[in-house]
């Protein structure tokens, strides 16, 4: 039996993604059917996924979609497939900027093919192997001379609003996301970013006077013919100055509470050594295929997952510490590694229309394992989260944990106690296995030399839930 369209599939009438058996397949409707064939003929398909701008499909003759019933249907098409979707509000700064200047690649590469790219969603990027890689094949047309670039509008507000926002405001003006699906409105972008902005031309034209225009001709029904005809170069150049504007934002990452976490731990190198061993000892017992590193900090420990070609995504609340681990990916080519920004005391929620659009970080969990080190101390203690109930979550995301539990002795910990009350009698080594032992079966427990810390290798019960 065909599935109806995922989720964030419905808007589009030049067709839609579906699921079938577990696999993502992607209907061409009949009205997409002359442009499609010219992606496809025209050479600038080839020329995408050859250069690992465009994900790449295989044409098959089924499945076909129950939705197909006024007989839409012109192709069904089997691209590669995706295990974990990530969204822009879980990306760095530098991860925003490369998928920006990927998009930008892409629509100056569909010119060559008289093709124009008429989504600029942040949404149709994924990162895979390290690189962002554009999802949407219907999302390039037809090139009409004297035509605007549609997708103008929408790669303002998806991506150079909020990186301005980021380099020149606050780096967590980046969650705006999760409030505003269609990107940053540019109204908002332009009564936020400082005055030392607008000495930036290209940020006083395509965000400030953009904005300006957006408010001029907002409801006026004939603001179509104001606009000039675009030529065909004329859009070369706007494509070319966009991604000028978007090479010259900077953001440090630096200057964040948990960026240098690492310097003056509580670890010797001796005891740093035991601690790698004992995790990478735990990760072969475990043998997963894809791994959640929680509290991943620059990724130190995810490499151990990842270094053994395991499917590893490093998550952590911190944007230097994501930043600092994903120009680490992407200048050392690391194909298993994911870091993402997530706070687990807030985590991703199910947003969008009919709260599908976008699925929360728990329903697009296909780990085998979770690893949370030097983290049960911030959740427990900062944010005032029972034992039992980190259990739990953590035993919603996948079967196996691999966890450190960090007592009150440590200097990490006296940290966190010494600008408030201790008002947790609970916490402690005994009490630790006593709530996560309700949810979990503790296989291994390994004091790491050197400290007073304590690695666990854990199963979900068969009772708890999944």
């Amino acid at each position: 039996m065909t599935d109806a369209a995922l989720g964030a599939s419905f808007r589009d009438p030049s067709g839609f993604v579906f699921e079938h058996d577990g696999v993502v397949y992607r209907q061409v409707n009949r009205t997409y059917a002359e442009d499609y064939d010219h992606l496809m003929n025209s050479g600038l398909y080839a020329e995408l996924v050859e250069n690992g701008l465009l994900l790449a499909h295989a044409e098959v003759t089924s499945p076909r979609s129950r939705m197909d019933e006024d007989d839409s249907h012109y192709k069904t098409l089997e691209p590669e497939q995706i295990t974990f979707v990530s969204y822009p509000f879980e990306w760095c700064f530098s991860q925003l900027q490369d998928a920006a200047l990927a998009t930008l690649r892409i629509a100056q590469a569909a010119l060559r093919y008289d093709m124009v790219l008429k989504d600029a969603s942040a949404y149709n990027v994924q990162f895979l192997c390290g690189r962002p890689v554009f999802i949407d094949t219907l999302s390039f047309e037809r090139h009409k001379e004297g035509a605007p670039w549609v997708a103008y509008r929408q790669f303002c507000q998806h991506f150079l609003a909020p990186l301005a926002l980021a380099a020149h405001r606050d780096v967590r003006l980046l969650q705006l996301f999760r409030v505003y699906m269609d990107g940053v409105p540019l109204d908002l972008a332009r009564s936020l970013l400082p005055i030392r902005a607008w000495l930036n031309p290209h940020l006083l034209l395509h965000i400030r006077i953009h904005a300006n225009y957006q408010r001029r001709y907002e409801g006026d029904t004939d603001s179509a013919s104001k606009i000039r005809p675009m030529r065909k170069q004329a859009l070369q150049n706007l494509l070319t100055a966009l991604a000028s504007a978007t090479k010259k934002l900077r953001w440090k990452a630096e200057g964040t509470e948990w960026a240098d976490y690492y310097d003056g731990d509580s670890y010797d190198e001796c005891a740093s050594d035991h601690k790698r061993q004992v995790v990478g000892e735990f990760i072969d017992a475990i043998v997963p295929s894809e791994i959640w590193d929680l509290g991943a900090n620059t990724g130190e420990y995810s490499r151990i997952a990842a270094s053994r070609g395991i499917d590893t995504k490093a998550f952590d609340v911190d944007p230097a510490c994501v930043d600092r681990n994903y120009v680490a990916v992407r200048e050392a080519g690391e194909t298993q590694l994911l870091p993402l920004l997530l706070d687990l005391t807030n985590p991703s929620p199910s947003i969008g229309w009919a709260l599908a659009e976008r699925d929360s970080i728990a329903e697009r969990s296909s780990a085998d394992a979770v690893m949370a080190l030097a983290l049960i101390h911030h959740i427990a203690i900062s944010n005032n989260v029972p034992l039992r109930r980190i259990a739990e979550f953590f035993a919603s995301l996948a079967e196996h944990l691999i966890i450190e539990f960090v007592p009150k002795s440590d200097a990490k910990v006296a940290i966190l106690l010494s600008t408030r009350e201790d008002i947790f009698p609970d916490y402690s080594e005994n009490g630790f296995e006593s709530a996560f032992g309700e949810v979990y079966v503790i296989e291994s427990r390994i004091p790491v030399e050197g400290s007073e810390r304590t690695l666990y290798r854990m199963r979900r019960r068969a009772t708890s839930s999944a």
